[in-house]
């Protein structure tokens, strides 16, 4: 059972590929049922780690992977099909990428990354992920109004750099406090 959080996060990655593809073809109300499922499972692996101290280092990779790999995704889809806009698209992912050079720099030059995800990264995962729900409710349903994901956008784009400069000063303090010699 100390696996099953790890299991989850693979399920999760294995969701990604239909929920483009569901997406893809129009199948909006599948797209939206997959996405979620593969939101609630990001939520259930970390809980199951948690409460009862199954977490691993396989884990600690898996996670965050499974998030990037499902956000990215969708969201390059939801842009390339007019539902997201490229701008968010664009620092959604600009996010992603940075903070995955960062960690394998810190790795490379450094050691172990020792570390969690911090309050304003979860608050942004949170946002895009209800953001990419929203655009896939109103893309099966025509709700929320455009007005409602206009203000979500921004306020999701918001976290976004919030996010990517906190751990860009993360990594920097972090790596500032190494001892000299591995600077």
């Amino acid at each position: 059972m100390r696996h099953l959080p790890n299991l989850i996060c693979v399920f999760r990655i294995a969701l990604v590929w239909p929920v483009v593809a569901a997406l893809w073809v129009g199948h909006d109300t599948l797209a939206l049922a997959l996405f979620v499922l593969a939101a609630v499972s990001d939520g259930l692996d970390g809980y199951l780690a948690k409460r009862f101290g199954w977490q691993s280092a396989l884990g600690k990779m898996l996670d965050p992977l499974a998030d990037k790999l499902l956000l990215v995704a969708v969201f390059i889809e939801a842009a390339w099909l007019g539902l997201a806009p490229w701008w968010l698209t664009a620092a959604a992912v600009a996010r992603d990428v940075m903070i995955g050079l960062g960690a394998v720099t810190f790795r490379l030059l450094f050691g172990p990354l020792r570390g969690r995800p911090t309050v304003a990264s979860k608050v942004n995962t949170f946002l895009q992920l209800g953001f990419l729900t929203g655009v896939m409710v109103r893309s099966a349903t025509g709700f929320p109004p455009a007005e409602l994901l206009e203000a979500a956008a921004v306020l999701t784009f918001c976290t976004t750099l919030i996010s990517g400069l906190d751990y860009v000063a993360t990594f920097t303090r972090r790596a500032w406090s190494q001892p000299a010699s591995l600077r």
